[in-house]
């Protein structure tokens, strides 16, 4: 269960329910005009049928909840990561879905594709984004991650760091989901919202580094024999039914050892997307945050390895 104390305070409606059982949604969209669809699997080392079952099918039960309420709007979030990692050149929505084999990226595109079939038969207007990965204050999984190691001297480069790495600060993605909520040239298509000026890997860990007092990362080591070591150690964990994650992971060594750009020309064009917060600064902004001891405090909503799933019941 996901704390949610923070919103209440701040008189936001709080509704409980599964996306994995769509008997709960009806409560959840009834009156809507806009949904957002954040809600997904991400972070945590579970078999891919988990990850299928909220990432497909809790977003299919939940578009269906939605057109049944007569929602005029559907915004889907979808990632960067439908396209495979490691492209070297700035990928558009144009591109095929080639996701690498993990569980996350593998059912966010086959959600992507979901979304994109049901939109074809529906009278309510859809919009699918595939952000980049986003980071800013509060951010545990990632920016708080990178924080620490440099913090702590652990930091290391994957191969020779000059690969684009494709982060956005949060608030140029929130900017995306107002334009694809409420932009009338939205409904209908799919959109790229990222920062098409990243920093490479050594910029962006030397960039953190200098904003938490910590140490640049020095040590260097091959990308390749890491990915490999990544993937039979993935391999062994699964075989061995171990319940933890394995100290690396095939995407973890892909999104930060390999090159990945993404253009928002499109979401430039159509609805006036322009990232307006340099990657720099946003890392600044984030370091206020650690600085302040946010890192050591529980995440407003933490990633659960054991939360049950109603859909797995069935």
């Amino acid at each position: 269960m996901e704390n949610a104390d923070k919103l209440t305070s701040q008189g936001v409606e709080g509704v409980r329910g599964d996306i994995t059982d769509a008997s709960t949604l009806a409560s959840a969209v009834v009156g809507v005009d806009v949904i957002f669809h954040l809600a997904a699997m991400m972070g945590v080392w579970r078999p891919l049928a988990d990850y299928r079952l909220v990432n497909v099918n809790g977003s299919e039960n939940l578009y269906k909840a939605a057109q049944k309420a007569g929602v005029r709007r559907f915004v889907h979030t979808s990632s960067h990561t439908v396209y495979g990692l490691g492209y070297g050149r700035f990928m558009t929505e144009e591109d095929p879905l080639r996701p690498d084999p993990d569980p996350y990226s593998l059912t966010k595109a086959e959600g992507d594709r979901v979304i994109r079939r049901l939109l074809l038969t529906s009278d309510m207007e859809t919009v699918i984004l595939r952000p980049g990965t986003f980071f800013g204050p509060g951010d545990h999984l990632h920016f708080g991650r990178m924080a620490q190691k440099v913090k702590d001297g652990k930091g290391l480069i994957l191969g020779k760091g000059d690969n684009a790495l494709p982060f956005c600060y949060v608030t140029d993605i929130v900017q995306g989901y107002m334009l694809a909520a409420y932009h009338k040239n939205a409904p209908g298509n799919v959109y790229n919202i990222t920062n098409d000026r990243p920093l490479t890997q050594q910029e962006m860990f030397d960039t953190i580094a200098d904003a938490v007092g910590g140490v640049r990362p020095t040590l260097h080591l091959p990308y390749l024999p890491i990915y490999m070591g990544a993937t039979v150690a993935e391999r062994i964990f699964v075989a061995a039914n171990l319940k933890m994650k394995p100290p690396a992971t095939q995407l973890g060594a892909m999104m930060f050892g390999s090159d990945n750009r993404h253009s928002v020309e499109k979401a430039r064009r159509e609805l006036g997307y322009e990232p307006k917060v340099s990657l720099r600064d946003g890392i600044k902004l984030a370091a206020e945050w650690f600085n302040a001891g946010g890192f050591t405090k529980p995440p407003v909503t933490a990633a659960s390895q054991n939360a049950p799933l109603a859909g797995a019941r069935k």
